[in-house]
């Protein structure tokens, strides 16, 4: 009687399907609506079971109801993982090695006040292509979509390398993060069609564990190129470990098959980039930014609204209360994020003294609980089923360890800037997937490259304005104080010569003194952005919702318990 079915209208047959609530679809029908992901009906039609499979059976998501996935396992799954946590180890060594080197970078190029660039430009690049790459992976083989963007990844490390001044450097990292914008949204893609919803955690605290090596040794390996040879190799050594990556993701068969949002992007950062700094806040070239990238972004959603659910981004999505408030709860957790990597290199370099090398030592209190706490909570989160409890701890605990930070002085002992770190690191951890398995427990798996797409897009763009507005507090902030606490030194001079350089244009011990607490006071500053972002996390988490992941075998064990 099936074929009853499908010998008749495929739209009428469709809908019967889902009034009587049975799911099962010919593999043709089904192979036709994901052809079909640009049309609105078809969107439309998977929120509407995301949503009633939100009310009824919170652990199963729309497409998994449909149909039995063939999930991998054995040496396979084994050789799909090593692979994608290579990349994603790649991918946090680049940002780890890099934050360290970034001291010695702005005294060799005499660009201070290109701090912000060197990681906003990667997360800019990176977030602008994440609506394009979800569509990529969801239209083509993600085997071959991965390869490219690798390949444009480690073009960018190459290029970073032979730069030969501040400019370049930051064309070079946007090449980086170009090709950064689809290893993430691919990873989480592949590994969300490889294993089950109730294993996932485990497995995204695995790879996510194994990426955090890479911040780990990081700052150590960025440290010992800086100071024993040159920064340049911080980038260079992307180059053979990413052959060695290439050649495994060519043999291994992994499984499953715009502009307007780059250009308002674009202009906000540069309004706040130029702001206080090359022109007033008040001068015609920072209020056209602003106004141009709020004309812009009001385009972008009306051309959005007008595409319907064939948008790069489906506005539909983003109404699901699960999506909405992981994506920003993701947004302000990345943006803290990136605010301490950047700025407490340069605070131990600068303030402290320490060299790069060491700097990476001390950094490492920070990264330790970092890693030990996403092993714990992608582990807890399978065993329990809920994701929300970390989600509230882990903005709690950021929100005093940032607190805590920001009473860092050229003077703190060691115990309190190493055990801050260590508040910092374990709960920023404890909810760093998260969102990740919050979108994936409320969406179809039909959706899932998008809406990983979305989700890695926001945080991305979170880190890059945060950056930004880090790099603007701090430079204004070095303005003000340097005069207040040492008024024969020109704040300009200090300025020019860099995070490492201060010595060298300040040679008076006691006014070097001085500076040095108006440079621990102006990072400070920045680490009051962390602590709003953490405080914004608390408010937003609770959107993500109280589910049980772990319902959606039972559910499909016993299918009238949904009535219940």
């Amino acid at each position: 009687m099936d074929n009853d079915h499908t010998n008749g209208d495929p739209t009428s047959a469709q809908e019967g399907t889902v009034a009587n609530g049975k799911t099962r679809l010919s593999p043709e029908k089904e192979a036709q609506m994901e052809r079909r992901g640009n049309e609105n009906s078809s969107v439309g039609e998977e929120l509407d079971q995301a949503n009633s499979s939100e009310k009824h059976e919170p652990g199963k998501t729309g497409t998994e109801t449909t149909e039995e996935v063939n999930y991998i396992t054995g040496i396979r799954l084994l050789l799909v993982m090593l692979s994608l946590s290579l990349v994603a180890f790649l991918e946090l060594l680049d940002i780890a090695i890099v934050a360290t080197a970034v001291p010695r970078i702005t005294s060799e190029f005499h660009s201070l006040g290109d701090v912000g660039w060197y990681g906003s430009a990667y997360l800019l690049a990176n977030a602008s292509l994440q609506p394009l790459a979800g569509r990529l992976y969801t239209h083509f083989a993600a085997k071959r979509i991965f390869l490219s963007f690798f390949a444009l990844f480690e073009l960018g490390s190459l290029l970073c390398g032979v730069s030969t001044s501040s400019k370049m450097l930051v064309v070079s990292r946007a090449v980086a993060g170009i090709g950064s914008a689809g290893l993430v949204n691919g990873a989480l893609t592949i590994l969300s069609n490889s294993i089950p919803l109730p294993k996932r955690p485990a497995y995204l605290g695995g790879l996510m564990g194994f990426g955090q090596m890479g911040v780990v040794i990081g700052p150590l390996i960025g440290g010992a190129f800086t100071e024993y040879t040159t920064w340049r190799w911080c980038f260079y050594i992307n180059l053979p470990i990413g052959g060695v990556v290439a050649i495994l993701l060519v043999l291994v068969r992994l499984p499953g098959n715009s502009q307007t949002r780059e250009l308002s992007t674009i202009q906000l950062l540069l309004a706040l980039e130029y702001g206080g700094n090359e022109y007033a806040w008040n001068s015609t070239t920072v209020i056209g930014l602003c106004c141009g990238a709020g004309a812009t972004f009001i385009i972008f959603l009306g051309w959005e609204y007008y595409k319907g659910d064939a948008a790069m981004v489906p506005l539909s999505m983003m109404k699901v209360r699960g999506v909405w408030s992981s994506c920003v709860t993701s947004f302000f957790l990345f943006s803290s994020m990136q605010v301490v990597i950047y700025y407490l290199p340069i605070y131990f370099q600068s303030t402290k003294g320490a060299s790069p090398m060491m700097s990476g030592v001390d950094w490492l209190p920070n990264i330790l609980s970092q890693f030990v706490g996403t092993l714990i909570s992608g582990i807890a989160v399978t065993k329990m089923g809920y994701y929300l409890p970390f989600v509230v701890a882990s903005s709690i605990f950021a929100s005093i360890g940032h607190g805590l930070l920001s009473t860092l002085s050229p003077t703190s002992s060691s115990g309190k800037w190493i055990g801050y770190q260590v508040i910092v690191g374990f709960g920023r951890a404890l909810a760093l997937q998260m969102p990740f398995v919050a979108v994936q427990n409320t969406l179809p798996a039909s959706m899932v490259s998008i809406s990983m797409s979305v989700l890695t897009f926001t945080q991305t763009l979170g880190g890059a304005l945060l950056l930004t507005c880090g790099e603007t507090i701090f430079t204004t902030s070095l303005r003000d104080t340097i005069p207040k606490y040492a008024k024969g030194v020109n704040p300009e001079v200090v300025v020019a010569a860099g995070a490492t350089g201060i010595s060298k244009v300040v040679t008076d011990p006691t006014e070097l003194a001085r500076v040095l607490v108006a440079y621990s006071k102006s990072i400070d500053r920045v680490f009051y952005l962390a602590v709003a972002c953490s405080c914004a996390d608390f408010l937003t988490g609770w959107g993500m919702g109280w589910k049980d992941i772990r319902k959606e075998k039972k559910k499909a064990a016993d299918p009238q318990k949904e009535e219940a």
